[in-house]
């Protein structure tokens, strides 16, 4: 008797009405709520009444004639003739075209036999969704102002690497005894400009007006070398805070660098992930609590803080010539390390990571992810940390370079760069004596 629950004492058809009733209420107060002007309330087809009325008609049409529905699809006919009188009356008086209020009610409509036909989750999904949409009407306004002319376009082309091209690549090896497919190629490809387009949009869009700390984070997701070279820039004639926060937002891009490595690391190499995650994700809290330092040591100054202009976040992360490149270095990248491998071993292995440090290195780290079948898992993790502290100290040197000898930033650069580096030496150490 205790086991019995409390939908047993009510009636099915009971409940189905309350939350048709509440959910057709919450969608009028909603349209309500976004059109509190009278004009607005004037061209409506009605608010909250008037759509919790639509729910409770059409459900009581539903249930009425349960076998062929014959009552509910006329009254659904003639929901829609009223619609039509009104959207042509708004259209020849006012010239207002709109007919999300129109769509709306005959979403009302349908719920009664969403309500009883469907699962729980997929009605309350339909009814969020459309709640989400009416109070996010401004938002979309405002977002489309800022997109680009040509955004959907990229938008297009992340769906054209991603869902045309990768699919219909052959997965057999190029060459012999070299495990270089097209597929692989491209699928890294399209992993890491999903990484880089994904940074793009937060920055546009969810950080635009954010301050240099954040926009470096960000820019550490797509490319820490770009990121450091830009705030290099801004900070060659600044001073102070101004310079200070320079340079904590460039560790900020070199901690998120080693987490952007770190999901790649996972996404193609479980086995890497599970013996370098700890390194990893300590040099990445190195890296962000010398930034945070810098940050925090001058709060009174920090208020001064440089943002970054909207150049800055401009760049298109989807041009198909950065994404050839991209294909290009994975290749050569693919025979060099094989070669290296076939004719240096392991030790000419552990030199080519620190040589391509003064190139990108995502497309050597994914390769020798690519690689595990014939590289030990454990030479695999060193050579990436040795590859990433190698960028690092390239890195070091674009921002020396590019802040112009900047006197505040100098020493700080050196300073900060250098408790980076030996952090991960001793990271690296550690990982050899295990």
């Amino acid at each position: 008797m205790n086991n019995v629950q409390w939908t047993e004492y009510v009636p099915q058809e009971m409940i189905n009405f309350l939350l048709v009733t509440l959910f057709s209420l919450l969608i009028g107060l909603s349209l309500h709520k976004l059109n509190l002007n009278k004009e607005s309330e004037r061209i409506l087809f009605g608010t909250d009444r008037t759509f919790t009325f639509i729910g409770i008609f059409g459900y009581l049409l539903y249930i009425l004639e349960p076998e062929n529905y014959t009552l509910y699809i006329f009254g659904g006919l003639l929901l829609g003739i009223l619609l039509s009188i009104h959207y042509y009356v708004k259209q020849s008086q006012y010239h207002l075209f709109g007919v999300t209020t129109i769509v709306i009610a005959l979403i009302t409509f349908a719920l009664p036999p969403i309500v009883v036909t469907q699962p729980s989750w997929f009605y309350v999904m339909v009814v969020v969704l459309v709640l989400l949409f009416i109070e996010m009407k401004h938002n979309f306004a405002e977002l489309a102002q800022r997109m680009k002319n040509d955004e959907m376009v990229t938008l297009a082309k992340f769906l054209a690497i991603s869902g045309i091209i990768l699919p219909i690549l052959p997965d057999e090896n190029l060459l012999p005894d070299i495990n270089l497919t097209p597929y692989t190629v491209w699928l890294a490809t399209v992993v890491v400009s999903g990484i880089s387009y994904l940074s793009y949009l937060l920055k546009r869009y969810v950080f635009r007006e954010s301050g240099t700390l954040v926009s470096g984070i960000l820019g550490g997701l797509y490319s820490s070398t770009a990121t450091i070279s830009v705030l290099a820039r801004k900070g060659k004639q600044a001073t102070g805070a101004e310079a200070e926060e320079c340079v904590s937002a460039m560790l900020m891009a070199v901690s998120m660098m080693f987490l952007r490595f770190l999901v790649l690391i996972g996404i193609f190499s479980m086995e890497t992930l599970y013996i370098i995650w700890p390194y990893m994700l300590i040099m990445s809290a190195v890296a962000f609590l010398v930034g945070i330092r810098i940050h925090t040591k001058n709060r009174q100054l920090l208020a001064a803080a440089v943002k970054f202009e909207d150049d800055t976040d401009s760049s298109n992360p989807l041009e198909f010539k950065v994404a050839l490149i991209f294909a290009v270095l994975f290749v050569v990248f693919t025979l060099v390390t094989h070669y290296t491998l076939v004719y240096a071993g392991n030790s000419g292995l552990h030199v080519l990571s620190v040589i391509s440090g003064l190139s990108d290195i995502t497309p050597f780290i994914l390769n020798l992810l690519e690689s595990t079948s014939s590289i030990a898992v454990g030479v695999v993790a060193a050579c990436s940390m040795q590859a990433i502290i190698s960028n690092i100290c390239v890195n070091m040197c674009y921002a020396l370079f590019f802040s112009g000898g900047n006197k505040v930033m100098k020493p700080l650069i050196l300073r900060s760069f250098g408790i980076i580096i030996t952090a991960n030496v001793a990271m690296l150490a550690v990982h050899y004596l295990l």
